[in-house]
């Protein structure tokens, strides 16, 4: 196909045009969605290449849009009622106007929460025989830790260790057996990880390219391997809980002005090895709503190089569903938090539903509880949120935690699924480049910038966006009707 000739919204081969337009309700706070038809379906369905374009600048499609032109999600903040291929409206579920007020009323907050997160665990999972706990070090893996014990102590927990910077394993493994659950650690190897995503990528419903995304589907495989059939995620609490903006998150929102520099600023001598320097580079040329998403992605200059043509103001334009919403921001902390939903849904959660999707596992996400975290919303005061003095977040988590613990050193400093995105480009570069020289009709200047940034992705900020690419390129291929085998 000649590359002038693709249109810039979408590729679609002859096939597709068969394939009826779906909307699918997509959140564990509506509950499990319906996959069906799309993975392995009714034949190829035309790519939206705007929506390709939201993943290499934000490492996710912009809701309503999936990575399909025909395929809308409702995700949290839309309502299944409307019509999400007409003009969509979204308001954020959590706003602070809700919350409690203030009480003198004195309750058993702490006993209450364990009682309501226990019933949570058991109601979603259900379904599985034998779930695992995926114990990534932070405040939430260990509050829900506690509750799985009671809940499901047939439960096994999984650490994966993803970087040279964090090590939680050695307090995870003492959290579990405190609490009599079995432990399993996983050491995050990105060329396993990357094959193992290649042989469940053409079984991937939609697409996603969050920065755990191959960490998830390196664990979900592990899991599946030793009889898991399973996943208990501990997504879903911040929205309600709330997050405080920090000092960083303030100035990193005021730095990004979404300029237009030279493409290969970040590549000159000097640069071009500078995380931080890159980093802030990429910063300026971001909407600020965006620089809230994790992660180096590319620019718009970049996109719109990758593609050959103009696309990401068509991507950007995407942000027009959620300004109004996030415009009437009570705070700094909200508008973060609106902000940070978008991504949230999109991404977070995607990762793990496309991936027990593909791996015909359940997924069960007990802080999307409809009454729990009704509960914590409506009924928990704000100071058992968010401490208005240290500006301390999940007051009551902590107080939770503090039942069966001490204060552990990991819970003081959240831990991540990180991957190794700089271990995968040295692994699998080859490979990449060769699905980018079969993608080239769809991306024609991915090849380019691989051939010309492979002597900088030891730079974290350049692998990042070699990570972006290493996802997106073998899914278009394995989800088009010409597609050629890796």
């Amino acid at each position: 196909m000649n590359v002038s000739t693709l249109d810039s919204r979408s590729f679609a081969p002859p096939a597709a045009a068969a394939a009826a337009p779906k909307q699918i309700t997509m959140s564990p706070y509506y509950g499990t969605p319906d996959f069906s038809g799309l993975a392995g379906g009714s034949g190829p369905r035309p790519i939206d290449m705007v929506s390709v374009a939201d993943i290499l600048r934000n490492a996710f499609v912009y809701p309503p849009h999936s990575i399909f032109q025909d395929v809308k999600l409702v995700t949290f903040g839309f309502s299944p009622s409307q019509d999400m291929h007409a003009a969509p409206e979204f308001h954020f579920k959590f706003r602070d106007s809700g919350k409690r007020g203030e009480t003198d009323e004195a309750q058993d907050w702490v006993g209450t929460y364990h009682r309501l997160l226990v019933e949570a665990v058991a109601e979603s999972t259900r379904q599985s025989r034998h779930p695992w706990l995926l114990q990534s070090g932070g405040k939430d893996s260990t509050t829900l830790a506690i509750a799985v014990a009671d809940a499901r102590p047939d439960t096994t927990c999984i650490t994966y260790l993803g970087g040279r910077e964090e090590d939680e394993v050695e307090s995870a493994t003492f959290v579990a057996r405190t609490l009599g659950l079995k432990h399993e650690t996983l050491l995050c190897d990105p060329g396993r990880a990357y094959d193992r995503y290649l042989a469940v990528a053409d079984r991937m419903p939609l697409l996603t390219a969050d920065f755990a995304l191959l960490s998830y589907v390196d664990l979900a495989t592990e899991i599946t391997g030793r009889g898991g059939d399973g996943v208990i995620d501990g997504l879903g609490a911040d929205s309600y809980f709330g997050t405080p903006m920090s000092r960083q998150q303030r100035l990193l929102a005021r730095l990004a002005r979404r300029m237009r520099l030279p493409v290969n600023l970040a590549e000159m001598p000097f640069v071009d090895r500078n995380f931080e320097l890159c980093f802030l580079l990429g910063t300026l040329q971001m909407e600020s709503i965006e620089r809230v998403f994790p992660g180096s992605r590319f620019t718009d200059a970049e996109t719109d190089e990758l593609f050959g043509r103009p696309i990401s103001q068509e991507s950007y334009k995407r942000l027009d569903v959620f300004r109004d919403e996030i415009a009437t921001a009570a705070s700094q902390d909200e508008w973060r938090d609106i902000s940070t939903s978008i991504a949230g849904s999109a991404g977070a959660f995607a990762k793990g539903l496309y991936t027990c999707s593909a791996l015909g596992m359940h997924a069960a996400y007990p802080f999307c509880d409809v009454r729990f975290r009704e509960w914590v919303y409506r009924e928990v005061p704000p100071h058992q949120m968010i401490d208005p003095e240290s500006r301390v977040n999940k007051v009551l988590v902590r107080n939770h935690i503090a039942t069966k613990f001490p204060e552990l050193p990991y819970v003081r400093k959240k831990g991540s699924f990180r991957f190794d995105v700089r271990g995968l480009a040295q692994k699998r570069f080859d490979t990449v480049h060769d699905f980018a020289l079969q993608a080239r009709d769809v991306l024609p200047g991915a090849v380019g910038w691989l051939e010309r940034n492979r002597h900088r992705l030891g730079n974290k900020y350049h692998a990042s966006k070699f990570y972006l690419l290493a996802v997106v390129l073998p899914w278009i291929q394995l989800h088009r009707s010409d597609a050629t085998p890796p």
